[in-house]
């Protein structure tokens, strides 16, 4: 291996006024030859005593001297620059008054192999390029540089056997300006390997470097003339990053059917490749070690036989983990338990079996009183537990029960623990190997407010631990849980009420994610959990409050009345409900919270403004429009009420394709189109039509939105019969009248005559209706398109609003009856229906008795 080939890079950059070079061509020749070390820019400062400067120059070799860009780029770093068409006019221009700096667009023809091998300081067009876009001067380097997209990278290669493959690697990597180091130390950035073993390999793995293909190097060179490209961006290296499992052949042991079916699909994924077990090719045994006790064959010693956290270790990290710390070894067998033969039906003296199965009995239960998960405390909360519970001479059933508690509550801190030091903990963790395993934010979603959980808890047991040390039946139970209340109150309604995302939100990462699912399965195999996943801990915050109900109804029946804590219970179970309450009316809220997102995909245009912490979703009514408001007679129209607004959509004429979010999945188009977002202040009045031969579930909206002077008349036809139209006009109405601060909601709806309003359902779903609403709009369009002046149809319907607003409030005298008549007649030249611009009061009649009498106003 050539040593000069693997020297490190050395870039020198004059920082002065002018963008003056140092003439160091000759001694860059001399150490190229007789030393391996940087040439810093600290260690030129007895150069730059020594030497004169001269003024730099740039030359242009052929196609270099033909880019409009790079001429430009030039000029713009302040730059004398020259062209050159041939290598015979190298001589010519030579001179002692510069430096010239040769730009050439490429690395591989003659023309660069005459300047490389004349020691000439050869560029690239990017280097030119990207000094422009910074405002850097040219930067100095001892070998050709084309481009910067490994600048600042420091390389390390291992397994290459071929040397005219790494030399030619390695000539890339400096013509990118990356810096290649032979022996691997803790200032390499990248290891480029051939091969998955060797100390190389190991101690990258170990410091967490990452590990490459060659094919990064080759690729990254294919996109040197991107001015902004960089090898080192994520979402480029990983695609060339060595997999954990390249070179090798696994076989699975001790598993059932659907677990090995699924690593060896993983075992492709990570790119590797699986035979069955004793094939000769294999180079890995994994075994289920709690499974298999015995090898039922002779391994061979080129044969790793390893445990799964190998398996799962490897793919957690990114890279194969190395086999020493994961050997399988035979299990000695530990003496097997009595129990069950003690029990034998063969023992001819039953007094003898009653007495061993009272024995048996016995241990079990005593097993059952040790907690299964091992005390584990974080550091932040960790406390000195006392030794054990003191026991009364006499065991009363009060303190059996406060027992229970304490271990039941003792048994719930231990688990959050796990969760926290197994689980959130390693997740949130900084400088993980091959990167995050979760992002924040899934991390956040998962865990929630377990820590603070976690933290109130261990107060409670603390306190209960202490009550127990010094027991006395006079001493208040009720009063520790009275405590806390206002924290339980606090910590638990987010968590439960957005368990079901979190679990959601495991399955899909750990189906989408397979260092996250080798993640679970290695530290959901620890004794510490169990034997239970991440989601079944996780559901035990969600059980706690009402077991913990339980046991203290149960404590106050084994308290005596005159025992002050009888009261202070009854007063702790009450606190406990209302935590409950508090969750389950969060929990609502949530629900409808999650219903305005789904509202916000389906509907394509809605403002973003809908998505508000104070607004839930009311009803969802499916209807038809029935006038020109809020879009053409015939559309089908979606309204959605919420607490404080009316979101009014359309049915889309055309839905797109699928909408694929940056994951991966696939959400299904938007089927309805926004038209407008109303609050429901703006709702004046709700009118109930009438049933009538030619109307059905008809219903009408009075509205004034803020841009018009006059009121508009939005009328529907309901299409479903799963909610009668009686409750759903009183349904809006009490939204509205408590946006607008109103008891009286029943004011708000009026009944009126649909010959009034001339709104009819009359053929609204017949195929010849829908046929000439179809030529109505292409109609429209035509008309539209042809158009070259404004209809005056809005402007007249506005003046005809306007002249019913001015009549609000009074009753029509014959003068007006006159003028609306002679508008009516106007306004039926241009198909525009009239009945709302008359006095609106006389065509309405009150429901209940208050309504029945004649009023001079709506509004």
């Amino acid at each position: 291996m050539a040593d000069n080939t693997m020297s490190e890079n050395s870039i020198l950059a004059v920082t002065t006024g002018r963008t003056d070079l140092v003439d160091s061509s000759i001694f860059d020749s001399k150490i190229t030859e007789t030393c391996k070390e940087n040439l810093l820019i600290g260690s030129t400062s007895y150069v730059e005593e020594e030497m004169p400067q001269v003024e730099a120059r740039v030359v242009l070799v052929q196609e270099a001297g033909k880019q409009e860009e790079l001429i430009k780029a030039l000029k713009e770093i302040k730059v004398h620059f020259v062209k050159m068409e041939s290598v015979e006019e190298f001589e010519g221009l030579d001179s002692p008054e510069f430096e010239n700096v040769f730009v050439v667009t490429n690395f591989q023809d003659s023309v660069f192999d005459d300047l490389y091998k004349a020691d000439c300081r050869v560029i690239g067009p990017p280097v030119v390029l990207t000094c422009s876009q910074k405002g850097e001067p040219l930067p100095f380097s001892c070998r050709p540089l084309y481009c910067t997209s490994m600048m600042n990278l420091v390389l390390c290669f291992t397994g290459f056997r071929k040397k005219e493959e790494l030399v030619r690697l390695v000539t890339l990597v400096h013509h990118m300006g990356g810096v290649i180091r032979k022996d691997f130390n803790s200032k390499v950035t990248h290891l480029v390997a051939n091969c998955t073993q060797g100390e190389k390999f190991r101690v990258a793995v170990s410091l967490g470097t990452p590990i490459m293909k060659p094919e990064w190097i080759y690729n990254a060179w294919e996109r040197r003339n991107e001015q902004d490209f960089c090898a080192a961006v994520d979402d480029f290296r990983n695609e060339f990053k060595v997999p954990p499992f390249q070179d090798c052949v696994l076989s699975f042991l001790g598993f059932s059917n659907e677990e090995k079916t699924s690593m060896e699909e993983m075992t492709e994924m990570q790119g590797g490749n699986y035979l069955p077990v004793g094939d000769e090719r294999c180079t890995h045994l994994i075994v289920e070690e709690n499974i298999v006790k015995e090898i039922p064959f002779e391994p061979l010693k080129k044969l790793y036989v390893v445990k799964q956290e190998w398996f799962w270790g490897s793919i957690q990290m990114d890279a194969r983990a190395g086999e020493t710390m994961y050997l399988y070894e035979k299990a000695t067998t530990p003496e097997l338990k009595k129990s069950v033969s003690l029990l034998s039906l063969n023992t001819p003296n039953s007094n003898r079996k009653r007495r061993r199965l009272k024995e048996t009995l016995a241990q079990l239960s005593r097993e059952t009183d040790l907690s299964p998960f091992p005390p584990q405390t974080p550091k932040s909360c960790a406390k000195s537990s006392k030794n054990s519970t003191p026991v009364p001479s006499k065991q009363s059933a009060r303190w059996q029960v406060a027992k229970e508690l304490y271990q039941t509550e003792s048994n719930y801190v231990n688990i959050l623990a796990t969760i926290i030091q197994l689980f959130q903990i390693p997740l949130e963790e900084e400088g993980q190997r091959g990167g995050p395993i979760l992002a924040p934010e899934e991390i956040k979603t998962i865990f929630g407010s377990i820590p603070d959980i976690f933290d109130v808890h261990t107060k409670i047991k603390d306190d209960l631990e202490d009550l127990m040390v010094n027991w006395d039946e006079s001493k208040s139970i009720g009063d520790i849980f009275l405590k806390y209340a206002k924290d339980l109150i606090k910590t638990y309604p987010p968590f439960v009420n957005f368990f079901e995302m979190s679990k959601e939100t495991i399955i899909k990462c750990e189906k989408q994610k397979p260092r996250f699912h080798a993640f679970l399965k290695i530290n959901q195999a620890k004794p510490e959990c169990g034997r239970q996943s991440l989601v079944e801990l996780l559901i035990r915050p969600v059980q706690r409050l009402p077991s913990v109900a339980l046991l203290l109804n149960d404590l106050k029946k084994h308290t005596a009345d005159e025992n002050p804590d009888k009261s202070t219970l009854e007063k702790a179970i009450g606190s406990l409900k209302e935590v409950m309450m508090h969750i389950n009316e969060d929990k609502r809220k949530t629900e409808a919270q999650k219903q305005i997102f789904d509202v916000v995909y389906e509907v394509d245009g809605c403002p973003a403004n809908l998505l508000s912490s104070h607004r839930s979703l009311v009803q969802r009514i499916e209807t038809i429009s029935l006038g020109e408001h809020p879009c053409d007679r015939g559309e089908q129209v979606t309204l959605f009420l919420f607490n404080d607004c009316l979101e009014i959509a359309r049915k889309r004429h055309k839905v797109i394709g699928t909408f694929r979010s940056p994951h991966g999945h696939t959400r299904p188009p938007a089927s309805l189109k926004h038209i407008h977002l109303m609050p429901l202040s703006q709702i004046k009045k709700v009118l109930d039509i009438r049933e009538t031969e030619d109307c059905h579930n008809a219903f009408a909206l009075l509205v004034r939105p803020p841009t018009e002077q006059a009121n508009v008349l939005l009328s529907f036809q309901m299409t479903s019969d799963e909610l009668p139209k009686e409750n759903w006009l009183k349904m809006l109405c009490r939204h509205v009248a408590n946006t607008i601060c109103k008891a009286d909601a029943e004011n708000l709806i009026y009944t009126a005559d649909p010959e009034s309003f001339e709104v009819n359902t009359k053929d609204m779903d017949s195929t010849l209706s829908r046929a000439s609403r179809a030529i109505k709009k292409t109609s429209k369009r035509v008309t539209r398109a042809f158009s070259f002046s404004k209809t005056p149809k809005r402007a007249l319907r506005r003046a005809l609003m306007a002249s019913h607003s001015s009549m609000e409030g009074r009753s029509p005298s014959s003068s007006d009856k006159h003028a609306v008549s002679r508008l009516t007649s106007t306004s039926s030249l241009v198909g525009i229906p009239s009945p709302s611009l008359v006095s609106l009061p006389s065509f309405f009649e009150r429901r209940s008795h208050t309504l029945s009498r004649s009023t001079t106003h709506l509004i």
